[in-house]
């Protein structure tokens, strides 16, 4: 798009981007140049295939250039177009913050489906609010609370939950550090289980732009899941459940520190991609 008298137009643009991502690298590259182009001119995908032949103005083209020239540097489209989609809800994301996956999805429904009308819920590293809100909007008589130790992805977790109109309450700090005396009927945890060594064989997406304090789970990735299985019967009401998600062949070892720990009734459920990726028990 280097020529500014040359006339680009819908079809001309897609055209030419998603040849220059794809060889990049990037994945699914038209697509993903439909996306940025529907944020750039206000349309939606539908809108631009019956505007093919529409010209763009050297404010779009400019516009436009900019979000190209970002994504081709392998930077997230999350973050460009500043959004994703979980469980049919809308959330901001920024780079302050893992972008949503659908795997988490799973752990959404298992928490709700053990969850009375109202039940307490503790969300140990809230990120984005994805799990909180998502929670909050499925369970609407309960009490949600989150923790996560970044203030800045608490701003944006406030801001999905305003956005949602839900009401999530957030506590800056460790683990369990901010909820002394205080117990839940269920606590719910993503916590970083990529184990250290793995961080470098990510996709660039992921190793050079989430927040590695997200990612990061120790030695085997387990750290965080041997911090918190021992202390949350501390902090569960009698039968209140603990789930997790966890990282690919994490689930027997996470079961494991679960069953040596007094939980019971303990189980596994698996993604979309058949992955053992929720793992839970409940306190005896």
């Amino acid at each position: 798009m280097a020529n500014q008298q040359e006339t680009w137009t819908v079809l001309k643009v897609l055209t030419w981007t998603k040849e220059f991502l794809a060889q990049k690298g990037v994945e699914n590259a038209r697509l993903e140049s439909e996306w940025m182009l529907c944020a750039v001119l206000g349309l939606d995908r539908v809108g631009l295939y019956v505007n093919f032949d529409k010209p763009l103005t050297e404010a779009e083209l400019s516009g436009y250039r900019g979000m190209v020239t970002r994504r081709s540097k392998r930077e997230p489209l999350q973050y460009i177009l500043g959004s994703q989609e979980f469980m049919g809800l809308e959330f901001e994301v920024s780079p302050a913050v893992l972008i949503p996956r659908h795997d988490t999805e799973v752990l959404v429904a298992e928490a709700a489906a053990r969850c009375g009308e109202h039940c307490r819920i503790l969300d140990i590293g809230v990120g984005s609010g994805c799990v909180s809100v998502a929670l909050a909007k499925a369970l609407p008589t309960a009490t949600i609370l989150g923790v996560d130790s970044s203030p800045q992805a608490l701003v944006l977790a406030q801001k999905n939950a305003d956005k949602q109109g839900v009401t999530v309450s957030l506590f800056e700090g460790s683990l369990f550090e901010p909820f002394q005396d205080q117990r839940f009927d269920l606590i719910v945890s993503n916590p970083p289980y990529i184990p250290t060594d793995d961080l470098k064989t990510l996709q660039p997406e992921v190793r050079d732009y989430e927040p590695i304090q997200a990612l990061d789970g120790g030695a085997d990735g387990l750290d965080f899941y041997r911090l918190i299985v021992p202390a949350a019967s501390d902090y569960l009401n009698p039968g209140g459940w603990l789930l997790f998600e966890v990282g690919v062949g994490q689930a027997e070892a996470v079961l494991g520190l679960l069953d040596k720990t007094g939980f019971g009734e303990l189980f596994t459920a698996k993604d979309p991609n058949g992955i053992e990726r929720v793992v839970g028990g409940r306190l005896l």
